[in-house]
């Protein structure tokens, strides 16, 4: 779980009270964004990717060996995504802002969602982009094919399914300040009297 400070001279402040869901595979830049929304925001935000990590410490495995474990049985993903939908849930009720990121964080936060985003990028520059991570190439690409089957099998959700998203950025297309100011005009430029309303979406049964 991660909860940001208060924001810098740097980052220009953002007044808004969305829920705010993140999604999209690794290396396409999602925790960068996060980061500086959580702090323009001054809200805390969530990260599934951490849980997960938090998940395998608490059972003393690596990150690989958890997700070994969670090809073998449904619970520990059922367990992360049942967190997430609670976290969802328990700020969707504050009416207070607050920044959700997982692959299936628009999924679960269901109508609690204010703001869906979905960041992704080119398989080549995702790769250049973990190079400094704990998992090599191959591992990344195997964990986004486990974890779309998975997600398939316990919830028959299709993670390339993406029609219910607000926004839908390729983020190796613009600089990170560039993402940045993308998402920071669409959340100051939302109008809560002229929303006509969202996409449905899909229930989810955890």
């Amino acid at each position: 779980m991660s909860t940001t400070g208060q924001s810098t001279d740097r980052t220009p402040e953002i007044d808004t009270d969305l829920l705010i869901t993140v999604s999209g595979p690794p290396g396409c830049g999602a925790t960068t964004l996060c980061s500086r929304l959580a702090e323009a925001i001054g809200c805390p935000y969530v990260s599934g990717g951490d849980i997960f990590r938090e998940l395998a410490e608490n059972g003393k495995l690596s990150l690989n060996q958890q997700t070994a474990e969670a090809e073998k049985s449904a619970d520990i993903d059922r367990l992360l995504d049942k967190r997430l939908r609670s976290i969802a849930e328990k700020w969707g009720a504050t009416d207070k802002p607050f920044i959700l990121e997982s692959r299936l964080a628009g999924w679960l936060a269901g109508e609690h969602a204010d703001l869906r985003i979905w960041l992704d990028a080119p398989d080549e520059v995702r790769v250049n982009r973990i190079e400094d991570r704990e998992e090599t190439e191959a591992e990344m690409r195997v964990r986004e094919v486990s974890e779309a089957g998975r997600y398939q099998a316990y919830y028959d959700i299709d993670v390339d399914d993406r029609e219910f998203y607000d926004l839908m950025i390729n983020s190796s297309r613009w600089s990170k300040e560039g993402v940045f100011t993308l998402i920071k005009t669409a959340i100051e430029q939302y109008d809560e009297e002229a929303d006509e309303g969202p996409f449905e979406t899909p229930p989810v049964d955890v």
